[in-house]
């Protein structure tokens, strides 16, 4: 994997109560200027001797914030923090939202779906790829907290391989099935027989 010139600092951190424990929150950014930090949020019984229970996670501001039910992120994101304080892990934020083509791109393809487009097409109706999220960010993070192995909860082949070759090895996969609903079955199975998400 290519990877970038410039590297994410981590600016700031505190520690975060919330609803499922504690987590130590890190903001990484190139400069302290920037208002969109992607955020590691690192549990309080983290152990960095053993593979550490890792999501990678991307917004979706829709599903995340305000429960969208178009897509299983929100789902997603409430599983994640729960599993990672139970077991001591980390999640990472990763600001690429719409699979990296942001919030007013992914209205507008919201738009077409509407009209019969599925996810792939209605991006690629718009003149954009159907993901273009970059994942050497997660891996500077991960190398920033002093993770070496990780063992990894996704559906998602991409993530997996972003792996190759790298500092932080992935020990073991751990599946992420949310029960799909009447508004976001059609995603999913899109995701699974045009993305090769590993859905069961």
């Amino acid at each position: 994997m290519k990877r970038r010139e410039k590297r994410l600092v981590r600016q700031a951190e505190a520690l975060i109560p919330t609803p499922w424990g504690n987590f130590r929150m890190g903001a990484y950014a190139e400069d302290s200027e920037d208002w969109m930090p992607h955020l590691a949020l690192v549990s309080e019984h983290c152990d960095l001797n053993a593979p550490v229970l890792t999501r990678l996670h991307s917004e979706c501001i829709t599903g995340d914030l305000f429960g969208s039910k178009r897509c299983d992120c929100g789902a997603q994101l409430a599983y994640a923090l729960g599993k990672a304080a139970k077991e001591g892990g980390i999640v990472l934020y990763l600001r690429q939202e719409g699979r990296g083509i942001g919030i007013i791109n992914k209205l507008k393809a919201y738009n077409l779906q509407d009209m019969g487009f599925n996810t792939i097409d209605a991006n690629l109706h718009l003149g954009l790829e159907a993901d273009v999220r970059k994942y050497d960010i997660a891996i500077e993070m991960l190398e920033d907290l002093g993770v070496s192995e990780i063992n990894l909860l996704t559906n998602n082949p991409d993530k997996i391989e972003a792996f190759d070759n790298a500092s932080v090895k992935v020990i073991k996969r751990i599946p992420i099935i949310i029960e799909p609903n009447a508004d976001n079955r059609e995603y999913l199975r899109i995701k699974q027989e045009f993305m090769g998400h590993l859905l069961g």
